[in-house]
């Protein structure tokens, strides 16, 4: 019998310089925020107002991101045996979540305004929004400097393009109030907003949720991975296989392994493990050998069992 992991991941851009610009894209973002706020409750603007409302949640995202990687970078201790690595995905459905919320305010309000629309002041309206492309451009190219195979930068990132683009739609629905006096075009650049805010809730959710309920990473397919174990040499089956993420960027697997009677349960499990982190890019492995004949079960053994040439239920 042998049983053992082997770990390892790399982590892409450095906490540090991540740190550094999310903190830049913050104090930018923040700061027009409030400039927008007062200009669009000025001119009665829906649309500037939730383009501002989404540039607080940019900058609640990006406050959420930093809070993550301080708790991630926590070496794990105690009862937390993979430390605050999960940090992040919380931190990206909590982005998710805030996204629904407003997606419902904005909804009714537009709804109202194009039932009942008020006066606009569409110059003002065009050339805030204007402004709001190019910080919204300049702060998304900042988060991307960032690492973005993290969900939790991701998120954040998701949360700022889709800004820059609500803002696109507050410019349009600006120059079509000031050449036309078509107030409702401010309600619908609202709605346009509320559209890509459900869009980006939607992905940040799905995601978050698949991590959070340990399914399998995408492009990793459990039956593809245990019918390759299953057909190496000396293995006879492989059962009670997992494979979930542990958080961006970190795949993990475990499987009870049978081999053939007299094999070298050892060298096998050495051959398993490099198998899985060459050709499926699974670094952190924990693989429990025996000798035995398929079928052999585990107390509670759940889940397919995987023979060559063969995946039974």
């Amino acid at each position: 019998m042998s049983a053992g992991h082997g770990h390892g991941h790399g982590h892409g851009a450095s906490a540090a310089s991540d740190k550094k610009y999310l903190v830049a894209a913050l104090a930018l973002l923040t700061a027009y925020m409030a400039v927008e706020v007062v200009i669009g409750f000025a001119v009665n603007s829906i649309a500037l107002i939730s383009d501002a409302g989404h540039m607080l949640t940019d900058a609640a995202a990006i406050v959420l991101a930093l809070i993550a990687m301080r708790l991630a970078a926590r070496p794990a201790a105690g009862a937390y045996t993979f430390g605050w690595r999960r940090a992040e995905i919380v931190s990206a459905a909590l982005n998710g979540l805030t996204f629904v919320l407003l997606v419902v305010y904005f909804v009714y309000e537009a709804v109202h305004r194009l039932l009942d629309p008020p006066e606009v002041g569409g110059p003002v309206v065009f050339v805030t929004a204007i402004t709001g492309i190019a910080v919204n451009a300049a702060a998304t190219w900042l988060v991307s400097k960032a690492n973005r195979s993290s969900l939790n930068v991701e998120g954040a990132f998701q949360h700022i393009l889709n800004d820059m683009y609500g803002f696109i739609a507050t410019a349009i629905a600006g120059a079509v109030v000031w050449a036309t006096g078509f107030a409702q075009a401010d309600a619908i650049a609202a709605l346009v907003v509320a559209g890509l805010m459900a869009k980006a809730a939607w992905s940040l959710l799905r995601d978050s949720g698949r991590i959070l309920f340990e399914a399998a990473p995408p492009g990793l397919h459990p039956d593809e991975i245990g019918s390759a174990l299953a057909a190496q040499p000396a293995v006879v089956e492989i059962h009670d296989l997992h494979i979930w993420t542990v958080t961006s960027g970190y795949p993990a697997l475990s499987a009870h392994v049978i081999v053939e009677p007299g094999s070298d349960c050892h060298a096998v499990r050495q051959e398993l493990a490099a198998l899985l982190r060459d050709r499926f890019e699974i670094a952190h492995t924990t693989l429990q050998v025996d000798h035995g004949d398929a079928g052999q079960d585990c107390p509670e053994a759940h889940g397919p069992r995987h023979r060559a040439g063969l995946t039974a239920g």
